[in-house]
């Protein structure tokens, strides 16, 4: 028996209430966390760090005018730091780090009130879209336990969906907030390039591409905590439009009728599963009865050059991370420090040229332009969140074949060869997650809304992507799905 028998029924903001009333202490909410965590991670695997009596310190002097006051919460083992916890990017190179001082956005997490329980797991440097870093072992679907969550934040999806927490950090350079998201049937929105701060240690990450928020089970936890996290920082190399007001009013505000485009092809690989299809149908349908207009059509971009942009950015920024992290703690990257994937992409990345990744980042802003102009005529685009249902564990991992040749290939890093393995990789990566990262190049917010689960009861997300800086209609759209269409209730067996 829990502390709290009820925590689970509760959302953020459900919860802030009760203890803001007096109907709940901030430690039987920690306890009930804790409680639930003991219980059901052992076949989860999601809580990789834990930070329990420090928690329960806290929950004693919480703030009474957070707005999420008492709540019990969770990081992402990746970029968000704590001072005087590990933040270890699932990676042995980092395995013994202890942050100094907290980011900026744990420090406004913390001032609002949330508790934070421990960290989640995540894949090597947030590399891949599955959870399965050779230094914590998977993090298992809570809606089947033979699936992956997906990934980067696999571990805070997982923690989600099982009612660890009703909320939880994530972060997202390629949909690592909104892949998990739909794999468990959660809410997850990525933000406009410059919404949330990312300082002080990893403002470029990703050359831009990488934004940090939250997975939530209810919409207006998002918004409210997007209205915590999102002010202007000082030092911050970009910053998003101010809103006209704030995002929690904007998910109980009535989006009017707006003008949906529906594109069920592949945005970055080559075919949608039917269950994926049939989701993104399905939510069509859904609009239109709400009162919408929705009609086919596809943004208008050069998929070729995008996707290796996308490749190389990431490869550039995964060896300007390491490097960082190697200032940081004074050792030198060494290959058996990393995972052969991650190995492999970081000499991809020094062996990309200055001059073409000028060239790329270029090429990124004219598809980006192009974007902008369709979303002149369209205020929402909706694609299925991904190109298959959540796949299994081990299913993307590389073979002992390909990890043999991966080695090879990293001992003897030729710039042909590299190109080569770049170019297998696109194709063999891209289909099962095709439709998150053109939304990270562009800048554009993104979210992933739970509408839909297949015959088999895994969740299959749809996606909507709206103008740049305007979280405000995706907000407005969600809140009125969620009324007409609630998941929150929806719950895996295990939880």
């Amino acid at each position: 028996m829990t502390a709290f028998a009820e925590y689970t029924e509760y959302d953020a903001i459900g919860l802030a209430d009760l203890v803001r009333n007096g109907d709940v202490r901030p430690s039987e909410l920690v306890e009930a966390a804790i409680s639930r965590i003991e219980q059901f991670d052992p076949r989860l695997n999601a809580v990789v760090h834990k930070m329990y009596d420090r928690a329960l310190a806290q929950a004693t002097r919480s703030p009474d005018d957070g707005p999420f006051s008492g709540v019990p919460f969770l990081l992402k083992d990746l970029t968000a730091l704590y001072e005087g916890e590990p933040t270890t990017a699932s990676s042995r190179f980092l395995e013994f780090f202890v942050a100094d001082e907290d980011s900026v956005l744990v420090s406004r997490y913390r001032k609002a009130g949330l508790l934070v329980l421990g960290k989640t797991n995540t894949p090597e440097f947030g590399l891949v879209a599955v959870t399965e870093p050779t230094l914590r072992g998977p993090t298992r679907n809570p809606w089947n336990l033979d699936h992956t969550p997906g990934g980067s934040s696999g571990g805070s999806a997982a923690a989600v969906a099982a009612g660890f927490v009703p909320a939880a950090h994530g972060g997202d350079g390629g949909g690592s907030i909104r892949i998990p998201s739909s794999a468990c049937g959660l809410f997850g929105l990525k933000p406009s390039r410059g919404r949330n701060p990312l300082g002080p240690h990893f403002d470029g990450n990703w050359l831009g591409l990488v934004q940090e928020h939250v997975l939530s089970r209810s919409v207006r936890d998002s918004a409210a905590m997007l209205d915590i996290s999102s002010r202007p920082a000082v030092g911050e190399p970009l910053i998003a439009p101010t809103p006209d007001r704030p995002f929690l009013e904007e998910a109980h505000t009535d989006p009017g009728r707006l003008r949906v485009a529906l594109c069920t092809e592949s945005l970055f690989g080559t075919t949608t599963h039917g269950d994926c299809i049939e989701a993104a149908e399905k939510a069509a349908a859904l609009l239109e009865s709400l009162g919408h207009d929705v009609e086919e059509a596809c943004p208008p971009f050069d998929k070729a050059r995008m996707v290796e942009a996308y490749l190389r950015i990431v490869a550039a920024g995964l060896a300007a991370d390491i490097a960082y992290a190697a200032r940081l703690i004074g050792k030198k990257p060494e290959r058996d420090y990393f995972e052969p994937v991650t190995w492999l992409m970081m000499l991809i990345g020094r062996k990309t040229r200055g001059d073409e990744l000028a060239s790329l980042l270029l090429a990124t802003q004219e598809n980006a332009r192009r974007i902008a102009i369709f979303h002149e005529t369209y205020d929402v685009l909706l694609t299925p969140t991904l190109g298959r249902p959540p796949v299994k564990i081990g299913e993307l991992r590389p073979s002992r074949r390909d990890e043999l040749a991966i080695k090879a290939v990293s001992r003897f890093p030729a710039r042909k060869v590299l190109d080569f393995v770049l170019e297998e990789m696109a194709a063999e990566q891209m289909d099962p997650v095709p439709n998150t990262m053109l939304f990270n190049l562009t800048g554009q917010p993104a979210m992933s809304v739970p509408l839909h689960w297949n015959a088999s009861g895994l969740p299959i997300g749809v996606q909507f992507a709206g103008r740049y800086g305007d979280e405000a209609t995706l907000l407005r759209l969600a809140g009125q799905l969620e009324a007409a269409q609630p998941w929150v209730d929806r719950r895996p067996l295990l939880a």
